[in-house]
């Protein structure tokens, strides 16, 4: 039986009845029509006899023997591997893994396909990271092609960075019939402290060391397989996966490469098989996140100080569900949810050092003890929440969970609900004339959260590296980079910027950024008011910033206000922007509709409509099919 929760926060409790109630008949065609795809078949029992042979025609006898009856599993493996970059290398070795588990069960597996996955990391400040957030559109359509063959009965879902996790959920939702399990690789072991990394950029901005030096940094930093270990929203996704009984108890940071993380691949199979129809125990996805688990994901982010890139990701990923979320939401949790970890770059250890302190068991259980979470979710392992309140180890070779620590072993990485590092989360929406952002300020010091100074506009990232090597930008100012938004150019992440607006601060200046462009999960020790909304190719108000406006960004009472007279400001005109070169090269072009079907930043930058919220407006005579 499971341990009986504390009663749920009362503002924990009132943010999710206002979802439910707010996405009542989305989420209720969402499970209707789930329901139906169940119904119609889950597996390979409803293919005529030569799509199933179609199917099973590369595999061996034995997995062919199976397949042909029906009375076991078969799993769909969808993977991002791929062997240039570090956190997927180690997906390479999990489908024999997979498959050798399977047959063990006395099932089988498939490879379903493989969806791409590119880095931030590689792209930063490239015309390359133009496609990154796209990227997740275009992994959850590889998803649904993978899947598309009906052939399976469970799916194993195998990814780890940005844009992967969140697109593969979005796909795994719209295959909601199907049980799902998400299979992580885990953080390369730490490498050179992130201090010292963030140091050496700085240094190198100023002129002040050279490229081989920076070179050398950064490779000791990025030095060998896994995810790389700061907490951004490739860290962010995992805990949320977790958080939500996506995973494994306790698999979210364990090390690749060891007997410990090849044991939880192995088991991911064995679990995924007992968790499907035939297996009799048969859960669902759409069954399994509703929102109970998106709310628990939300506040999962907010007590670590997790990704700012899940304001966008997680409203799209809530939507593929049936579930509308919006910012207020985000807003609400965090004036109630501690935060109550210290990872880089909101302090100066990395995820093995938080998984050393006590991890997420430990998260997990004062979250739960203080009623911050859901704990009576569904999830792929145990009957509830409550069993991810332990670890997972090796006893004799067979893998077992064991209650994890009851109090952290590192204050300074991570405490207790009781003693946290601040009262409230680390994300804060603001409002004002210039329109609606977020900004993480987790990391940014109480000195630096009130900035008043006059704007400096950039309509190119570039442009800015030259104006702070000619002495431009040395004084208080608010740096503006607009013309970053999901329509105008992909929305791309702006950490090449960091390493100079960190030295204005430095050196004593008041400094922010604002921008309708991404900072990530990365987003440091300078104020920067992201995701603004609406962006300046749609009119948004940054489009009408000038020069010298007194702008104020206060991120205390969430309010981000340019000081000019309403009836000046409705006066001015809205400059034309030059962006063709955006949209052209290292294949943009190829995105130019994705670029026009982008939704706002608080509707998740996404391209696909809104699912069934579309479906109910066409419903209710708001959207002729013409104009769909």
């Amino acid at each position: 039986m499971a341990t009986p929760t504390p009663e749920l926060n009362a503002t924990v409790a009132d943010v999710t009845r206002r979802i439910r109630e707010r996405s009542a008949e989305r989420r209720a065609l969402y499970e209707a029509r789930m329901a139906d795809q169940h119904r119609r078949g889950v597996h390979r029992g409803e293919l005529s006899c030569g799509n199933l042979a179609h199917g099973f025609a590369a595999c061996g006898t034995e997995d062919k023997g199976r397949l042909k009856l029906m009375n076991s599993a078969n799993l769909g493996v969808v993977s991002s591997y791929n062997d240039m970059l570090s956190a997927h290398q180690p997906l390479e070795d999990y489908p024999a893994i997979l498959k050798e588990a399977a047959r063990a069960m006395g099932s089988t597996a498939q490879f379903a396909g493989g969806v791409p996955a590119m880095c931030d990391g590689v792209t930063q400040g490239q015309p390359g990271m133009e496609l990154s957030l796209f990227s997740r559109e275009v992994i959850a359509m590889a998803t649904a092609v993978a899947l598309s063959h009906n052939m399976f009965d469970a799916a194993l879902y195998l990814g780890v960075c940005d844009k992967i996790v969140p697109g593969l959920f979005i796909g795994a939702a719209r295959f909601g019939h199907l049980p799902a399990l998400f299979v992580p690789a885990g953080p390369m072991e730490s490498g050179l402290p992130n201090k010292e990394k963030a140091r050496i950029r700085q240094l190198y901005a100023e002129g002040k060391v050279g490229r081989d030096e920076l070179l050398e940094a950064e490779s000791a930093s990025y030095h060998s397989p896994g995810t790389c270990t700061f907490y951004g929203t490739a860290n962010s996704n995992q805990l949320m996966m977790e958080i939500m009984g996506l995973h494994l108890p306790g698999a979210s940071f364990v090390n690749p490469g060891t007997p410990l993380r090849e044991a939880l691949t192995r088991y991911a199979a064995e679990q995924a098989i007992r968790n499907t129809e035939v297996g009799g125990d048969y859960r669902p996805f759409y069954r399994q996140i509703d929102e109970r688990a998106i709310v628990n994901a939300m506040v999962g982010l907010l007590a670590s100080g997790g990704s700012t890139n899940h304001t966008l990701h997680l409203v799209a990923m809530a939507a593929a569900a049936g579930l509308t979320i919006t910012w207020d939401d985000f807003t609400a949790l965090s004036a109630v949810t501690p935060s109550l970890t210290r990872i880089y770059p909101n302090g100066q250890a990395d995820v093995n050092h938080f998984q050393a302190a006590g991890g997420m068991s430990l998260l997990i259980r004062e979250l739960l003890g203080a009623g911050l979470i859901h704990g009576d979710i569904p999830t792929v392992f145990g009957s509830d929440l409550t069993a991810y309140t332990r670890e997972p180890f090796l006893e004799d070779g067979k893998l077992t969970w064991r209650e994890g620590p009851t109090e952290s072993l590192d204050r300074d990485v991570l405490r207790g609900v009781a003693d946290p590092f601040a009262p409230t989360g680390g994300l804060t929406v603001l409002d004002g004339n210039l329109g609606r952002g977020v900004i993480k300020v987790s990391a940014v010091a109480e000195a630096h959260r009130l900035v008043e100074a006059p704007a400096r506009i950039f309509e190119d990232q570039n442009e800015l590296k030259a104006a702070f090597e000619a002495g431009e930008l040395d004084r208080d100012v608010v740096v503006v980079v607009r013309y970053q938004g999901p329509k105008a150019n992909g929305m791309p992440e702006l950490h090449k910027l960091t390493p100079y607006l960190g030295v204005l601060q430095d050196r004593g200046f008041q400094v922010a950024l604002v921008t309708d462009g991404r900072m990530s999960g990365a987003s440091g020790k300078v104020p920067a008011a992201i995701h603004m909304t609406p962006e300046a190719l749609d009119g948004g108000p940054l489009a009408r910033l000038r020069d010298g406006d007194i702008v104020r960004l206060d991120a205390n009472a969430g309010t981000l206000e340019v000081g000019v007279s309403a009836d000046a400001w409705a006066d001015r005109e809205v400059g034309e922007p030059h962006l063709d070169h955006y949209h052209v090269g290292l294949g943009r072009e190829l995105f130019a509709g994705f670029r026009h079907l982008a939704s706002g930043s608080e509707q998740g930058a996404s391209v696909f409509g809104g699912f069934e919220a579309d479906d109910l407006a066409r419903q209710a005579g708001q959207i002729h099919d013409e104009d769909a």
